[in-house]
């Protein structure tokens, strides 16, 4: 009896494709995609309507993208990230295709990269009636002669496709005027969101003229502050978001579009736009009390003044970035994180912030906290175990991301805190944070017994075990009161802990440039199955048995970062994978014990890498790198400079 079979010969009936839909709804979106390659029936199951929302296919123009467009016909509704489009034959034929076969099924077009002609535009957006979002930044070729948009039998083809348009992004157009500004605009009279951020905008004086801006008519050279109002007020009916990033906006242009009336903004990028002041962004809260998203990152002339202003004057704040702002204080900060809208607050590399007066202030009121899902505190120096404990233990529950990178004096009892107060954690962020050890990494406490008889013993430091900190049991109800209290310095080193593995929803962590921790930690803790980043680069103590055991616990990774790492070698590689099949962005740079034979074994293995460096890696030849580029199906870049000892550089 011939044992081999096929699907058509299996005995046991097929689940009806409804209860598959409804199992694939239960997981996650990569695990869902793994499934799909299961079967058919499964691949069905997985392009159900339920699962073909806000998909957005990413492809470069080419010859074989326009058998991919075809097939996304099949679709109702998609997004189309098209890069390196130009003006010859072959990408003029790929826009023809998407509008004939996707034209009014494509909801959002972005074109990065590409040096696109006016033609090729003009012959692609009267087939896109349902476009939501046109995304056009950096297209310079379009807006450079002027003429975009100059014959109004154009402009009324683009005004009847692009009715319905309410997200346009224009960042960082060089040549963007008066004119051709308008001449858009016109075609997209119900904008939501608008965002100019990096263009070249004249708020208060014209330096081809001479005048200030608004003095004459519309410029064929620059964007002028008076045409920016005008469409603020044509369309303030709708216009929700506005981002002018890295212009340079002064403080009273900013109170004009604030005061423009009518104008309801819910969202306000002004990252990087220098010349703000605190008066500024007082007059801002004051006109536009409904702001729910602010970034002011980068505006290094705010103070802790803005703070104060921000806290008594968005009452239903959600989303607030101060990065960058040197001068900001603690003052007026703890009232910021009492603000009950709250969700993400970025204060990285925020300087003058230690946390200790935040805390204080937050302990010893009894007014409502954010229920902060997000904090950022990267490279805020100053930041203390003590502050970090108490922040984690005031929002533990509800936090889902915590950026601790660079903060110097974080230690293993912060790490201790964030594994038992926040169970939630999704992304963990704790690069360069050159104190933490395998101590904090495995819940345990690091005992040092003094023996005057033997005070050069090489026992080494001693292990304690506390409260299931290994991850086989769930750890206890810790002996704190109900009502967050704060801790003291000499409290703090007794506080119990668990270790990192409890935190079971990490989809993200990075741990680079931690030298102290070793094998003993990584092997015992990083067992997440929806880890999809991570970071172990410049680890000099990990070796072989920390990758195997990553890749064998963690087969969720799409990206993984090893640089630096001298004791990972190719049998590491070789037994480990195995188990990254969804490998996507893999890191191995400085790893002087990776050869050919460990590109050969990703070739065999990782079919799905799109980027992979092995720069400074001496012990691979050029050779091997160029087979390896026909090997890898999606492979877009490869970093190898200064490989076997050669500077070689190549990107695909």
């Amino acid at each position: 009896m011939d044992d081999s079979y096929n699907d058509e010969d299996e005995v046991s009936p097929e689940l009806p494709i409804e209860i598959i839909v409804y199992i694939l709804s239960l997981v996650s979106a990569s695990d869902r995609k793994e499934a799909s390659l299961v079967c058919r029936s499964w691949y069905y199951a997985s392009q159900d309507m339920h699962f073909q929302k806000n998909q957005t296919y990413s492809f470069p123009a080419s010859a074989s993208s326009l058998e991919l467009i075809r097939g996304l016909s099949r679709k109702p509704r998609c997004s189309l990230v098209i890069s390196q489009l130009d003006g010859f034959g072959m990408c003029r034929s790929l826009l023809l295709e998407v509008g004939l076969s996707l034209g009014p099924k494509v909801e959002s077009l972005a074109l990065p990269g590409s040096s696109i002609t006016e033609a090729s535009l003009l012959a692609l957006l009267p087939h896109l009636t349902s476009l939501r979002r046109l995304d056009l930044r950096g297209l310079d070729s379009l807006f450079m002669s002027g003429a975009f948009l100059s014959r109004e039998e154009h402009r009324q083809q683009v005004r009847t496709a692009l009715s319905g348009l309410q997200e346009l992004d224009l960042s960082d157009l060089r040549y963007l005027s008066d004119l051709t500004f308008n001449r858009l605009t016109s075609c997209t009279t119900r904008l939501r969101r608008l965002s100019l951020a990096g263009c070249h905008i004249a708020f208060e004086f014209d330096p081809y003229r001479g005048c200030p801006v608004g003095v004459v008519t519309d410029s064929s050279a620059l964007l002028s502050l008076r045409n920016l109002r005008k469409l603020l007020t044509e369309q303030k009916s709708t216009l929700v978001a506005l981002d002018l990033s890295r212009t340079a906006i002064t403080p009273e242009s900013l109170r004009t579009i604030a005061q423009v009336p009518g104008l309801v903004l819910e969202e306000l990028y002004l990252q990087g736009c220098k010349e703000l002041t605190d008066y500024s962004v007082e007059v801002l809260v004051k006109h536009q009390p409904d702001l729910q998203t602010l970034d002011i990152s980068g505006c290094t002339e705010l103070t802790s003044r803005s703070v104060t202003a921000i806290v008594h004057g968005l009452k239903s704040l959600t989303h607030l970035s101060l990065s960058r702002d040197w001068k900001v204080t603690e003052k007026g900060v703890a009232d910021l994180l009492s603000v009950p809208s709250l969700r993400s607050l970025d204060l990285s590399e925020c300087l003058n912030i230690s946390g200790v007066e935040t805390v204080n202030g937050l302990t010893s009121s009894n007014t409502a906290r954010a229920q902060l899902q997000t904090l950022r505190l990267k490279s805020c120096t100053y930041m203390s175990d003590l502050a970090v404990f108490s922040l984690v233990q005031l929002f533990g529950e509800t936090l889902r991301e915590l950026d601790l990178t660079s903060c110097t004096n974080v230690t293993d009892l912060s790490v201790r805190a964030l594994s038992t107060f926040s169970p939630g954690l999704k992304v963990l962020r704790l690069g360069w944070c050159k104190e933490v050890t395998d101590f904090g990494l495995l819940g345990m406490m690091k005992v040092i017994k003094s023996d005057p008889d033997n005070e050069m013993g090489d026992n080494g430091p001693k292990f304690t075990r506390t409260f299931g900190n290994m991850g086989f049991f769930k750890p206890p109800q810790l002996p704190f009161e109900e009502r967050p209290k704060q801790v003291t310095q000499t409290t703090l080193k007794h506080q119990p802990g668990s270790s990192l593995i409890t935190l079971t929803r990490l989809e993200e962590l990075d741990l680079s440039a931690c030298p102290k921790l070793t094998d003993s930690s990584i092997t015992q803790v990083l067992q997440f199955p929806d880890l999809q980043r991570l970071s172990l680069s410049m680890l000099p103590e990990i070796s072989d048995a920390s990758l195997v055991s990553v890749a064998h616990h963690c087969r969720s990774l799409t990206h993984l970062d090893l640089s630096g790492c001298p004791q990972i070698s190719d049998r590491g590689v070789a037994i480990a994978a195995p188990h990254l099949h969804r490998l996507q962005h893999l890191a191995l740079s400085c790893c002087n014990n990776i050869t050919d034979r460990s590109l050969s074994i990703l070739a065999q293995h990782c079919k799905r890498l799109k980027t992979l460096d092995i720069s400074r890696c001496k012990n691979i030849s050029v050779t091997t790198v160029e087979r390896l580029q026909t090997q890898l199906p999606f492979i877009e870049n490869i970093h190898c400079k200064f490989i076997g000892g050669t500077e070689f550089t190549l990107s695909l």
